[in-house]
């Protein structure tokens, strides 16, 4: 028997339609399935707290302390015997300082001559540059005028630092140089005193110290006719060569 088609009919005409159709469905199905969730049940436990109707607690059994009573206070005696003092005491006057009418103020008066007056002395730093009279540094006595006193003694004090100069061996193995500044005190004794200083280093601030402790005795300043404490700065350079 021969098939028959019908030239008209297309079975293919709508497949590609039918194939996003289909697609899309499935996909649609699938991703529900991915996102279909699950719970567990809970169950619901009640738990039921048994309380007593009985809410009366039980005091313990204690037995109390017997304790001794404390002993009866002392009683007095009978009969009181009144002791005489037979010693008699000397009562000391006290006479009174104010005075009163009958005392002449004539008779309180103070002769100057039975006065002792002296002065007392303060000590007094003045500074080098405004003291009237200079410290004299040894070898300087044979100077009349201040001026050339002062520049005697400064070029002194540069010479006895450049004759006591020692570098110290530890600052030069570390590399340490810079300036000390120093100040001190000639003293109304002539001595040097109240020395103070400043530097970069502990090394370089003990030497400094040492060259101006070893100043000789000085002929004190004078200020108004009285020796006076003469306050001196000077820098010392420490540089290596």
């Amino acid at each position: 028997m021969e098939l028959k088609k019908n030239p008209h009919a297309d079975l293919n005409r709508n497949s590609g339609l039918y194939f996003v159709i289909g697609l899309t469905i499935v996909l649609f199905t699938t991703w529900r399935l991915l996102e279909y969730k699950t719970y567990e049940t809970q169950e619901n436990i009640v738990q039921a707290m048994n309380v007593m109707d009985n809410m009366d607690e039980e005091v313990p059994i204690t037995e109390a302390l017997r304790t001794t009573p404390p002993p009866p206070p002392p009683a007095a005696p009978d009969v009181i015997e009144i002791i005489e003092d037979m010693e008699e005491v000397e009562e000391t006057i006290i006479e009174s300082t104010e005075s009163s009418q009958e005392t002449f103020v004539e008779s309180a008066i103070v002769s100057a001559d039975d006065v002792n007056v002296f002065e007392e002395e303060e000590d007094v730093s003045v500074p080098f540059a405004v003291i009237e009279n200079v410290p004299i540094f040894p070898g300087c006595e044979s100077l009349s005028s201040e001026t050339e006193r002062k520049a005697c003694f400064n070029e002194k004090m540069q010479e006895h630092i450049k004759n006591n100069f020692k570098y110290p061996e530890t600052a030069i193995e570390l590399g340490i140089s810079g300036r000390v500044f120093v100040t001190f005190d000639i003293k109304a004794s002539g001595k040097v005193g109240n020395i103070k200083y400043r530097g970069p280093d502990r090394l370089l601030e003990m030497e400094a110290e040492r060259i101006i402790a070893s100043l000789p005795t000085m002929i004190p300043g004078v200020q108004r006719g009285r020796s006076v404490r003469v306050a001196y700065s000077i820098p010392i350079n420490f540089v290596m060569q």
